[in-house]
């Protein structure tokens, strides 16, 4: 917990390049960005001390698998955190019309929108640029937090 008690989810859009993240758990976005881990070994190190570095982190939400998901799951594990890997899918379908996700590109274009949308709802820093990984990882946050109940219905401004 940090010091007001608060709980906080970190979402990563999962790969060597990494979007990240943290919403408290009053369903609002704290910080988000992009992070170049470069190579498994440098990615281990930075997770581990990540994680370890955000009191009151009580789960970790990642979109997608594979060797990269693994170390952060062995890390979130070793400090008692609690994870749940989705699917781009998962959070699409709830998030974005249908026609919205009929190609990559195009979903990836809402997202920026829709990313954009929660940073200004949240009061967050806007960005000067938005990867695609960091606004993927902003919506996979904001998915979390209204399937876990820290943000019941969307407000007003982030509704369609």
């Amino acid at each position: 917990m940090t010091e007001r008690g608060e709980r906080m989810l970190l979402a990563v859009d999962i790969g060597l390049r990494s979007g990240l993240a943290l919403y408290g758990d009053d369903g609002r976005l704290r910080w988000y960005r992009s992070s170049n881990f470069g190579n498994r070994t440098r990615c281990r190190h930075a997770v581990y001390g990540l994680l370890g570095d955000l009191p009151g982190l009580s789960l970790l939400i990642l979109e997608g698998g594979g060797p990269i998901a693994d170390i952060w799951v062995r890390a979130a594990g070793r400090q008692g955190i609690e994870v749940k890997q989705i699917s781009a899918e998962q959070w699409r379908t709830d998030l974005l019309y249908r026609r919205e996700q009929r190609k990559g590109t195009e979903a990836k274009k809402h997202a920026d929108t829709l990313a954009r949308r929660v940073i200004a709802w949240a009061k967050a820093p806007r960005p000067t640029s938005l990867r695609h990984d960091a606004a993927e990882a902003i919506l996979v946050g904001l998915w979390g937090v209204n399937h876990i109940g820290w943000l019941p219905e969307f407000p007003a401004e982030l509704r369609r």
